[in-house]
């Protein structure tokens, strides 16, 4: 199935987490904030590399699944932008530094996800049993993938208490959603290894 969503044509695919309500969040902050060289972490269908790229960002797409990659690649051609695909679990086959990060984390808590939760599903959103299992791992690898000046773009939840992730990193929140049982917040938080943030965890 094709859509159009935030100016992007995007093609749905088999095992692949279909943009939502978090994905509408997050592209607005990357159409604000997203400049130089870009690293889409856990890329999905590629609709936030594709934003960037847009921009005119270097993009480099990755996913842990080679199928959100093939999606990205497909979505990327479709919209006439190039970029890098690389699978990796996080930053575990990503080299070198990024100006802008941008990831949409797994973040509710198994426990909310039943038993008939598909596979596919399962990665893109269970954040372990306090929703932070991916998002704690991100955040301490992410300083040194990130330039000088870099900054990353994420989105957090009330589900796994983004509040202390802003006072920790001195982070702005830069959108929020309230959606059932959660409020849905897009994050930036820069470079802060000069702030002692560098070993935060």
């Amino acid at each position: 199935m094709l859509f159009v969503k935030n100016g992007v044509k995007i093609t749905e695919c088999h095992d692949v987490y279909r943009p939502r309500e978090d994905s509408d969040l997050l592209s607005e902050a990357v159409q604000r904030l997203a400049s130089g060289k870009t690293l889409d972490v856990g890329t999905g269908t590629g609709i936030q590399g594709i934003i960037a790229a847009k921009k005119g960002c270097e993009v480099t797409f990755s996913d842990v699944s080679i199928h959100a990659i093939r999606c990205a690649r497909h979505n990327a051609e479709q919209n006439d932008v190039e970029g890098t695909f690389v699978v990796s679990d996080l930053f575990e086959d990503i080299r070198g530094r990024f100006d802008t990060i941008i990831f949409n984390p797994p973040y509710l808590e198994s426990a909310r996800l039943g038993a008939e939760t598909k596979d596919y599903l399962k990665i893109a959103t269970d954040g372990g049993e306090d929703g932070r299992d991916l998002i704690d791992r991100f955040i301490k690898d992410s300083f040194s993938h990130l330039s000088a000046n870099g900054r990353v773009i994420m989105v957090e939840s009330t589900v796994n208490k983004y509040d202390l992730d802003v006072e920790t990193l001195n982070a702005q929140v830069l959108g929020k959603k309230h959606m059932f049982f959660e409020d849905i917040v897009v994050i930036t938080y820069k470079n802060n290894k000069k702030r002692g943030v560098f070993g935060w965890r």
